[in-house]
């Protein structure tokens, strides 16, 4: 879809706008309550920042913004696969792109609606020549925004074919915080995860929120619990709500990245909504599943 067609069905005077970027196609929507950034590859939220807040999403200051490379921050949309793809020679021979096809593959904006002090929109993806490339060639996306005070996030998975369908999927949110050195994370202190850093060892509950002086990569299977980021230095509390999510991802990497700048790491956390490794997805023929992450933000006292 261009840029001339979103702005006649689209375009709401104050309310949102669409702009062009390096070939990418944005919504930047601004409501009394908060302003974000969504681009239609990926169907990739690259900022929320609520009214009275500073922003709440972090996005790299090194990120490559170019079709068909992957955003480094906000919210990518993992699916069908989290992580590294485990088939090694799904296409040409070499394993297909981390986390995924759809986040770098254009989504159809079909629906924008004003809710009071909110905005929804509704972006869509169905097969393409690159997802069919890799064998998935029978489902549909269904992404959901609800732009406020608060940020509402789901996705809809779809079976469109007529075999069982098995997936992983994920919002990767990079929330934005002021040191990561004075950040925890509440709400996990009971489940077990999965140390990606330390060999993929399986380590038992902490007991106690999960603070960083190191690289922190942790899948959290079997937890529908919400979690919060108290954020110390910014003096305000993140708290995320999920629903249709069996798995909860953390994640700094306490270093520079090709596309994350040399002090990039210092003002984010990823803490992810997610249905991965052991929680994956099984939908039979015509179901449906749906994954929800809803964010707010407080002052601390």
């Amino acid at each position: 879809m261009d840029i001339a067609t979103l702005q006649s069905r689209f375009n709401m005077p104050k309310l949102l706008t669409f702009e062009e970027q390096n070939g990418l196609i944005r919504a930047m929507v601004h409501t009394p309550e908060a302003t974000a950034t969504i681009y239609l590859q990926g169907a990739h939220l690259a900022a929320w920042e609520p009214a009275g807040e500073g922003p709440v999403i972090f996005l790299s200051s090194k990120t490559d913004l170019a079709q068909g490379k992957p955003i480094r921050g906000g919210v990518p949309v993992v699916f069908p696969w989290f992580a590294n793809d485990s088939k090694k020679d799904r296409i040409d021979g070499h394993p297909g792109p981390a986390h995924g096809f759809a986040r770098v593959q254009e989504w159809s904006l079909d629906k924008v609606e004003s809710r009071g002090h909110e905005l929804r929109l509704e972006l869509t993806l169905g097969p393409t020549a690159m997802s069919r490339s890799m064998g998935y060639d029978a489902f549909l996306l269904t992404m959901e925004f609800v732009i406020g005070k608060a940020l509402t996030m789901s996705m809809t998975v779809k079976n469109t074919g007529g075999a069982a369908l098995m997936f992983e999927d994920a919002f990767h949110t990079y929330y934005k915080i002021a040191d990561i050195h004075e950040v925890a994370v509440r709400g996990l202190e009971a489940t077990s995860f999965i140390d990606k850093t330390d060999d993929f060892k399986v380590k038992p509950a902490e007991g106690k929120p999960v603070r960083f002086t190191k690289k922190e990569d942790r899948v959290y299977n079997g937890t529908t619990s919400d979690c919060v980021i108290d954020d110390v230095a910014g003096r305000r509390r993140i708290r995320l709500h999920k629903s249709g999510s069996n798995t909860t991802v953390v994640w700094n990497n306490f270093a520079a990245m090709p596309d994350l700048g040399e002090w990039d790491w210092h003002e984010y956390v990823a803490v992810e909504t997610a249905n991965a490794g052991r929680d994956a997805v099984t939908l039979a023929a015509g179901a449906s599943a749906t994954m929800v992450a809803h964010s707010t933000v407080e002052k601390l006292g």
